[in-house]
């Protein structure tokens, strides 16, 4: 969840946190909210909603919800699980949302016996600091979905941009070939990593170079 929960508490009061890691997801939340007051500073209102919300580790909690945003590791098995229960637990009206990266909207819909209500939310680290949120509409996903979720995510002060379900979706289809070029130019010698990554940066004006991304999303 990260500071999602905090985007998502600025606007609304009732909110559940659910963590099945024995409070270790929470901590990490509460981290990031507390360094990012420090960092960006919030107001004492923002602060305590985001610290306030009630956590539990029981997705039974969800039961009453209007939407649930699903942000389990990117793991096909673990989420459609998740969203198979989800759909059992929730009421009919409830829309499930996923933060997957690159897994399918269609396919996770297909899950559930409600896949227009099912829609992709993808936020991008650090999410405080990023203003994009790629909306995936998947096969069967409502337009009135669709409508919900992008005023959802400008309500966060984020940039929605609505797009299709297909591999990757549109940011790791691009992303995820220009990190293993950049791997590949450095296995063959080509460049240096500082020299690939300032090819990158001052030629195409990228604010980091690939090699410097892929450390900090990580490889694994």
């Amino acid at each position: 969840m990260s500071m999602r929960g905090e985007l998502i508490s600025r606007e609304y009061q009732s909110m559940v946190f659910i963590d099945d890691t024995d409070g270790k997801e929470y901590a990490c939340y509460k981290k990031d909210v507390e360094g990012f007051d420090q960092n960006k500073g919030l107001t004492e209102e923002q602060k305590d909603a985001a610290l306030g919300i009630r956590t539990t580790t029981s997705l039974d909690d969800s039961a009453g919800a209007d939407l649930v945003i699903e942000a389990a590791t990117e793991n096909p098995e673990i989420k459609l699980k998740i969203f198979e229960q989800l759909d059992e637990i929730t009421g009919p009206d409830c829309l499930l949302a996923s933060n997957t990266s690159s897994i399918s909207l269609t396919r996770i819909g297909a899950a559930t016996k409600r896949p227009a209500k099912v829609v992709g939310m993808h936020f991008f680290n650090p999410v405080p600091l990023m203003k994009l949120v790629e909306v995936v509409k998947g096969h069967e996903t409502d337009d009135d979905v669709i409508e919900v979720i992008m005023d959802l995510a400008k309500k966060m002060g984020k940039e929605p941009v609505l797009v299709n379900d297909a591999p990757g979706f549109v940011s790791n289809r691009i992303l995820c070939p220009m990190i293993n070029e950049a791997v590949f130019a450095l296995q063959e010698g080509v460049a240096t990593a500082e020299a690939i990554d300032t090819v990158m940066k001052l030629g195409m004006n990228h604010p980091m170079g690939p090699l410097a991304l892929a450390d900090l999303i990580g490889l694994d």
